[in-house]
């Protein structure tokens, strides 16, 4: 009776369908999920994915980082990997500002496209930089600066 009490309390792993990974930059936290193989018409919060298509916070990367840098930034480790259009991505970015967030993003997609090949993708990705965590982070306030991390309160003249 009690190794039948063990057998039904033990879960048993959900098979996904996608990789996941997570990037962090500063305050920035990028979750995100491969997906390799779609089934057909899936939906992904009521938006239908397509491969090569990347989803943000449930907007169109376009939209959530615009402009020609942030796209260059966000496409380098897919470029690097030759995987432009081989994935369907969704993305949630938390924290921080959208410089933080669009690197916490490009963190996480290298993470996650070396978890998928290690020996084709991996060393293409660290010689690129890409895999690692950069540790920079606000600097705290300290007392007695007037409201600023290293700022000085004015002395009086005499």
């Amino acid at each position: 009776m009690a190794e039948e009490i063990k057998k039904s309390t033990v879960k048993k792993p959900k098979k996904r369908d996608y990789s996941y990974a997570v990037g962090r930059r500063k305050e920035s936290v990028a979750r995100i999920r491969l997906y390799s193989t779609l089934k057909e018409n899936q939906k992904w919060k009521n938006e239908e994915l397509k491969k090569g298509q990347i989803l943000v916070n449930e907007l169109p990367i376009e939209k959530y980082f615009s402009g020609p840098i942030a796209k260059a930034i966000y496409t380098k480790p897919l470029v690097l990997t030759n995987t432009l259009d081989k994935y369907a991505i969704t993305v949630k970015v938390a924290g921080g500002g959208k410089q933080g967030q669009l690197e916490a993003l490009v963190h996480a997609l290298s993470r996650c496209l070396s978890s998928i090949n290690k020996e084709k993708h991996r060393p293409a990705l660290k010689k690129a930089g890409l895999l690692t965590r950069n540790p920079k982070v606000r600097e705290r306030r300290k007392v007695g600066t007037g409201g600023k991390a290293r700022r000085r309160k004015q002395s009086p003249k005499r």
